[in-house]
């Protein structure tokens, strides 16, 4: 399917590894120009690297904390001096750990201040161009913990459930001028991310590593682990032409575990 993207500028944060990193592939495969942001610089310059680029579109890879307000203005800067006016916006960076009431304040205020209020920032910056242009695409990756009432994930599952609110909201802003607002969430993932949950809830919860992750497919009815390339293909499809009627959606990509929510 041609997606009717190349030659589209996109930035994609939490761009060195997982849904992220395969999101960027996904999208140059179509011919779209990437710019990637993470915090990790020699990570994010390795990843980028070895993205395959059949189209030769541009590629711009950009280290920065998106928990810090500064810093997200002048990445989005450099972003649209690199590519041009950031049509379609790829929010992605988090790392909510693992944990429950025992998280200090200071877990949850940097949680929220990265991913919550990450995702808020950079469509603050993104969506203006977007609507005077009249055509844009924001996907927000989300996850499946919005639903699911997990005393092990109690930061994350808020924050996510927040940013279910604010996608639905901001889809509503720029809808008349082309400017689509959705939402992704993914289950259980087989990406390092996904990785570093399981083994955090292992050891909350005294158990082995192989037996955590035992019990996390167990909830869903396909008994395996996404791929980071199945969702990124999800989101390929939602920045393109074909999707431009799909607004305010909230997307599980998660085997049917959500099915009984």
């Amino acid at each position: 399917m041609n997606l009717g993207i190349a030659g589209r500028n996109a930035l994609i944060t939490g761009a060195s590894l997982g849904i992220g990193y395969a999101t960027a592939q996904e999208l140059l495969r179509e011919g779209v120009n990437v710019a990637l942001i993470a915090r990790n610089a020699a990570r994010l310059e390795k990843s980028a690297a070895n993205l395959i680029n059949p189209a030769h579109a541009k590629i711009v890879a950009l280290a920065g904390d998106l928990s810090d307000t500064a810093q997200i203005s002048s990445l989005f800067e450099q972003a649209t001096l690199a590519l041009g006016p950031i049509e379609i916006l790829i929010n992605n960076a988090g790392s909510t750990p693992a944990g429950g009431l025992e998280l200090s304040d200071d877990v949850w205020l940097s949680s929220i201040n990265l991913k919550l209020m990450g995702y808020v920032r950079t469509t603050r910056l993104a969506i203006p161009s977007m609507r005077e242009r009249k055509w844009g695409r924001i996907i927000n990756v989300i996850g499946l913990g919005a639903y699911q009432s997990n005393p092990q994930y109690l930061a994350g599952g808020a924050i996510n459930a927040a940013l279910l609110a604010v996608t639905r909201t901001l889809a509503k802003i720029g809808a008349r001028e082309r400017v689509t607002v959705n939402g992704v969430n993914p289950g259980p993932t087989a990406t390092p991310r996904w990785n570093d949950l399981v083994a955090q809830r292992a050891r909350a919860a005294k158990r082995g590593i192989e037996e955590e992750r035992a019990l996390s497919l167990a909830r869903s009815p396909s008994g395996r682990a996404g791929t980071a390339e199945e969702v990124a293909a999800l989101i390929a499809f939602l920045a393109s032409e074909q999707a431009a009627h799909v607004n305010g959606a909230l997307i599980g990509i998660d085997g049917g575990a959500s099915t009984g929510f």
